[in-house]
């Protein structure tokens, strides 16, 4: 799927999608200032909405700059017994089942650019091949809801060497099959619980929760946790990511 046509289907399923635009005013109202607050704190026309929105874009980067200085690289997320992980995870998305990518494994291709020494595309044989970790870690949505689960995968820190990434850069980022897109911190990516993930209960991942790839970070809210992932780049230029450029603050810790 070419960059274009991703970007296009995104667009398409924004604006059909209820479910987005209820997320959307969900997003505005969390975040702690009302329009008379504002008033009172900036001085600003309230009518003149690109003031309106500086303001909250300022306090959004204020926001990923604060998380990003409390976050603890070596303090790891709680984990439960395996009993306690969700065998039926939720579905989330902002569109209908319907609609999940359908991917080729045969054909699949994960594609590196960047600041990667080697870019060579990884077959998923070749992901399977990898040493795996597994953690029973909780999911925590921004809508409000988590979940326990337990994932498989390749612990991301091991897949960032292997490939020769640049580990003084800044960003990583991921492009999906549906047309999303997210980045995270480098600190973050080389958190020892963040997995490239390709299992969930011990089974290859459901097209539902992100086939044949997605990234666990339990360190952040779900949205930082991309699926259908089908490109990666690591980079010192921040990229911003599909909910962020709508709104969400970028760092997105819990």
């Amino acid at each position: 799927m070419s960059p274009t046509s991703s970007a296009d289907k995104s667009k398409e399923l924004l604006r059909t999608s209820g479910t987005a635009r209820q997320i959307e005013r969900r997003l505005f109202l969390r975040q702690g200032l009302s329009l008379g607050a504002l008033t009172l704190l900036t001085g600003c026309d309230v009518t003149d909405t690109s003031a309106v929105q500086g303001v909250l874009n300022g306090i959004s980067h204020w926001n990923d700059r604060a998380q990003a200085a409390l976050f603890n690289p070596r303090r790891l997320m709680p984990t439960y017994p395996e009993s306690q992980a969700v065998k039926d995870f939720r579905y989330n998305a902002y569109y209908s089942q319907s609609q999940i990518p359908k991917i080729d494994a045969e054909a699949f291709k994960l594609n590196l650019s960047g600041l990667i020494e080697n870019r060579r595309p990884w077959t998923l044989p070749e992901l399977y091949s990898l040493p795996q970790e597994s953690q029973v870690t909780r999911h925590v949505c921004v809508e409000g809801w988590s979940m326990i689960g337990k994932w498989t995968g390749v612990p991301f820190r091991t897949f960032l060497r292997r490939i020769g990434a640049d580990l003084t850069a800044k960003y990583v980022g991921f492009e999906c099959a549906d047309g999303y897109y997210s980045s995270i911190d480098m600190v973050s990516a080389l958190h020892p619980q963040t997995l490239l993930t390709l299992k969930i209960s011990d089974e290859i991942l459901a097209p539902k929760y992100g086939y044949p790839l997605k990234l666990r970070i339990p360190t952040k809210l779900g949205f930082k946790n991309p699926k259908w992932i089908t490109a990666m780049f690591v980079t010192n230029r921040f990229s911003g990511g599909f909910w962020e450029d709508r709104g969400y603050n970028w760092f997105g810790g819990v």
